[in-house]
């Protein structure tokens, strides 16, 4: 009860402690949703190759390194256009 009772002497903090008491709600709910997901494997021994049950029906995010960007024409046009 010493958390209540500094709150109510004090009554400027409970603004504070309501913020505080959100953001680490919303913490903690996010993070458990993360390990919910069903992208993300914790247990390694019922599940030692992963990308075995990758559905090949569900769109997948892929890293391109090195890729090289060529201008399109169209916003060229667009740039000499407004300058």
């Amino acid at each position: 009860m010493g958390i209540f009772q500094t709150l109510m002497k004090n009554k400027e903090l409970i603004p504070l402690a309501l913020i505080i008491s959100t953001a680490a709600t919303g913490a903690l709910s996010f993070g458990l949703y993360a390990l919910k997901k069903t992208d993300v494997v914790l247990d390694r021994k019922k599940n030692p190759e992963p990308w075995e049950m990758v559905d090949p029906t569900q769109p997948q995010k892929l890293i391109t390194i090195n890729q090289e960007w060529k201008p399109i024409e169209e916003l060229q046009k667009v740039r000499r256009a407004t300058r």
